[in-house]
């Protein structure tokens, strides 16, 4: 209970400080969710799964950190989450090495049309950076959905497989209301995106193993 009363407040306020412009706030809160989640995590049995996934979310708080600070730290920002989801990707290579041409097919293709559209409308000195983070969360997407059908826990693929999908949208909002066109419910649709996110690839650290204890947010 702890952890999911931090996490809802944690959001809430950013929520409400994205809504007052209250920048400052929003800088002191936005952390707070991915480290009730960190909290949150340490009572998941301790595989190497588990410690990927803690190192994903520590970069992840740098990441949160950067982009709410004031100034443009987008590319440092970026930066920091490359790091995050190439250790969700190792995460996701610690259980399974299975090829999965279909869920290759589906992330590339993914990747593939969401950077199309934001090259097209220019991306100027971060067009390098923007490939290949997006080149990494394709990958990351990918390994995420091949886990589905192999001899993962069913319950820990499944939640990571949304976590990836929900993270990718989250993603793909940041690109298209910063280099597409910008839109007002694009800051509460890409961090709610981006929090269910990260809930979902914490969550599926706790059903590992098939005798790996059930865990529950708070």
């Amino acid at each position: 209970m702890p952890w999911l009363i931090l996490a809802l407040m944690g959001a809430a306020t950013f929520i409400y400080g994205v809504s007052t412009h209250a920048m400052l706030l929003c800088l002191l809160v936005k952390p707070l969710p991915v480290l009730a989640l960190l909290g949150w995590l340490h009572d998941a049995p301790p595989t190497d799964y588990r410690r990927w996934i803690s190192l994903g979310l520590i970069f992840s708080l740098v990441g949160d950190v950067l982009l709410a600070w004031p100034g443009d730290l987008f590319i440092f920002g970026l930066g920091a989450f490359l790091f995050a989801h190439l250790a969700y990707l190792k995460a996701y290579f610690s259980d399974c090495r299975r090829l999965a041409v279909l869920p290759l097919v589906l992330a590339l293709g993914v990747g593939v049309v969401l950077l199309s559209i934001l090259i097209s409308h220019g991306l100027g000195d971060l067009l390098i950076p923007v490939v290949v983070y997006a080149l990494v969360i394709s990958t990351m997407l990918w390994r995420a959905l091949a886990r589905l059908g192999s001899d993962v826990p069913k319950r820990s693929a499944l939640l990571a497989a949304a976590g990836a999908v929900s993270f990718v949208f989250s993603d793909a909002l940041i690109g298209i209301n910063r280099f597409v066109v910008a839109f007002d419910a694009a800051p509460y649709l890409l961090i709610t995106t981006y929090w269910l996110g990260q809930w979902g690839i914490t969550a599926s650290a706790f059903h590992q193993t098939t005798r790996a204890r059930e865990g529950q947010l708070g």
